[in-house]
């Protein structure tokens, strides 16, 4: 039968210390949850329902990393009866030892143990023609701007205001969260929606192939 309306998208990033967030004001965390919530709102578009979770994987040393830790959130999936996982691995734009090895044989090992019986997983990004071209793209765009982050007046650039010297001191001294010097746009610009909309693009095919 059917069991791809039951599977869980499960979104797996790259973790990063609980304190680069916390203490030196990180976007990383906020990046990653805003991508997220911009594919799963492709999927609903697109007629997919499935519930989703974002989970952290790669965490190395005795300090706390950002949580849910991406073995312990499969475990806890697994005992809320949770039996289709379908993993995406978000922060990964090449396949690597992180993909193949962590997420396709350390991962997929713990949620078998677990009792998760169907596996299936988004293949990274790599060099897809669309990707390769937003990456052109932003090259052009930053170019203008070389051996210095600048003061940019275009409120379509990626790229951040500020002298880069300025912008590490702030990053390293800081005690209080900073004044912003600019606004990231996390996912609202044309590139960065296509490439979040091909993502989707790639999970509704292994969705299809669960079926």
């Amino acid at each position: 039968g059917d069991r791809s309306g039951k599977a869980e998208i499960f979104f797996s990033a790259h973790g990063v210390p609980k304190s680069y967030v916390e203490e030196a004001f990180d976007p990383y965390q906020d990046e990653m949850e805003h991508c997220v919530q911009l594919i799963m709102k492709e999927l609903r578009n697109r007629g997919v329902k499935n519930h989703h979770t974002l989970a952290y994987q790669s965490r190395v040393g005795p300090v706390e990393w950002l949580q849910p830790y991406t073995e312990d959130a499969i475990q806890e999936l697994a005992s809320e009866g949770v039996d289709d996982l379908l993993v995406v691995p978000i922060s990964f734009v090449n396949e690597h030892i992180e993909t193949l090895e962590e997420i396709d044989m350390e991962y997929r090992e713990v949620a078998e143990e677990a009792g998760i019986s169907n596996w299936g997983r988004v293949p990274a990004l790599n060099s897809y023609p669309g990707f390769i071209e937003d990456l052109a793209s932003a090259v052009l765009e930053a170019k203008p701007y070389i051996g210095s982050i600048g003061a940019v007046s275009n409120a379509e650039s990626l790229v951040p205001g500020g002298d880069v010297n300025e912008l590490m001191t702030m990053y390293d001294n800081s005690v209080e969260k900073p004044t912003v010097i600019w606004e990231p746009r996390w996912g609202w610009n044309k590139d960065a929606e296509t490439i979040n909309g091909r993502i989707a693009m790639l999970a509704l095919l292994i969705l299809a192939l669960l079926q």
